[in-house]
């Protein structure tokens, strides 16, 4: 059995310019085929639009609001709400408060990888303003 907790998880930024602490993955449990994540996006900030052209990601989202932007779809999004976003849409995460962190569970299949993520827009400033 490997068990890990999210509270020793390392954080880094993704090529997106979110942050995660991964708790089943590469980098973290020994997990093969998918991996799972907590990702943040500071208040008033947004991940930078982007696409996996292998990976199937499942947002859940446990704090904060923000907006999600799927293939040009825009949906506000809250906590208990879950995003299935297939191989190759293009997405763009922005938390509309100014004081609250948007926080969600991450699960992707395969894992995660940088090598998979195509940038679709100069990267932004995920700091207050960052749009």
């Amino acid at each position: 059995m490997h068990l890990g907790n999210l509270a020793d998880a390392t954080p880094f930024v993704t090529k997106d310019g979110s942050t995660i602490r991964e708790v089943a993955g590469p980098v973290s449990l020994p997990s093969a085929h998918q991996s799972l994540a907590e990702a943040t996006v500071p208040p008033g900030g947004a991940t930078t639009e982007h696409r996996h052209h292998v990976t199937e990601e499942l947002y859940f989202f446990t704090r904060g609001t923000g907006r999600l932007r799927v293939d040009g779809e825009e949906r506000a999004v809250r906590p208990g709400d879950c995003v299935v976003i297939p191989p190759g849409a293009a997405h763009k995460l922005l938390n509309d408060s100014a004081t609250e962190e948007l926080a969600l569970l991450c699960c992707c299949a395969p894992p995660y990888a940088d090598d998979d993520t195509e940038l679709l827009e100069p990267e932004v400033d995920r700091r207050a303003g960052g749009r």
